[in-house]
C-alpha cells in the first residue's frame, strides 16, 4: 500500500536525510521548503535537489515551495494532498527559522530580536502544519506525526530561544499523541542528536583542527529510517 509523506523544512540537512530515507522506504514524500533556486541559503540546498535524489533512486518525491509563516500556503499544501491522495500517513514537522543567529555564540540579548522567529518557524509552524494534517491522518484510520526533537529541550544548548522551540516540540507531540490516540495516530518527537548536516560542516570547518569535535556525526537519513519502520 502506498504510503504519503510529508517532510517540512526538506531542502537540506536533516529534513533532507528524513526525506530520502522515507522516499527509500517507498513512500511518496512531499519535500517543503522556502529554498526552490541555488543560492537561496549559505548552506546550499533545494527543496527540487531534495526531489531530484529521491527521484533518481527510482522513488517519487513532490517538491512543494512552502513558507511555513504562511498559514494558508500550509493549507493549501494539505489540501493539495487530500484532493490528489484523500489521505496521508506520515507527516515530519522540521521547518525551523534557523537564519537569524538564533544559534550563534553570544547571550539571547546581544542576538538581533529576529532570533526569536524559531518560535514562530519552528514552533508554531509544527502546530500549523498538524492542523491541517490530523483530518488526513484520522481520515486514513492511522498515521503519525513527528517532530525532530533535540536534548536541548532540557538542558542549556545554544540559549533559550532554541530551547524554548525543543522542549515545546516535545510537549506539543505529547498532547497531540494523548488527543489522536483513539483514532489510531500517533505523534512523537524524536531527539536526532549530532548530524552529519551542511550546517555542521561549516560550523567545524571554521573550527581550528585541534578544537573539532572526534565524535562521528550521524548520517541525516537514520532518523528517516526510523520514521520508515514505526
Amino acid at each position: 500500500m502506498e504510503r504519503i509523506a510529508v517532510v517540512t523544512g526538506a531542502s537540506r540537512g536533516a529534513g533532507k536525510g528524513i526525506a530520502l530515507a522515507l522516499g527509500a522506504a517507498g513512500a511518496t514524500v512531499y519535500v517543503t521548503g522556502r529554498s526552490t533556486a541555488a543560492g537561496d541559503s549559505r548552506y546550499g540546498g533545494t527543496v527540487a535537489e531534495t526531489v531530484q535524489l529521491i527521484t533518481d533512486a527510482g522513488e517519487l518525491g513532490i517538491a512543494v515551495a512552502v513558507d511555513h509563516a504562511d498559514d494558508q500556503a500550509v493549507a493549501a499544501l494539505f489540501g493539495r494532498i487530500k484532493q490528489e491522495h484523500g489521505k496521508l500517513d506520515i507527516l515530519v514537522n522540521n521547518a525551523a527559522d534557523l537564519n537569524a543567529r538564533t544559534i550563534d555564540a553570544g547571550s539571547f540579548w546581544e542576538k538581533p530580536l529576529e532570533a526569536v522567529e524559531l518560535l514562530n518557524v519552528g514552533l508554531r509552524s509544527h502546530f500549523v502544519a498538524s492542523y491541517y494534517a490530523a483530518p488526513l491522518l484520522i481520515a486514513n484510520g492511522r498515521g503519525l506525526i513527528v517532530n525532530t526533537g533535540h536534548y536541548g529541550a532540557v538542558c542549556y544548548f545554544r540559549g533559550p530561544v532554541y530551547g524554548a522551540q525543543k522542549a515545546g516540540a516535545d510537549k506539543m507531540a505529547a498532547d497531540m499523541a494523548k488527543e489522536l490516540r483513539p483514532h489510531n495516530v500517533a505523534a512523537v518527537s524524536i531527539w536526532m542528536g549530532a548530524l552529519d548536516t551542511e550546517r555542521a560542516r561549516a560550523y567545524l570547518a571554521s573550527l581550528p583542527p585541534e578544537s573539532r569535535p572526534k565524535a562521528k556525526r550521524e548520517s541525516t537519513q537514520f532518523t528517516g529510517r526510523v520514521i520508515a519502520a514505526l
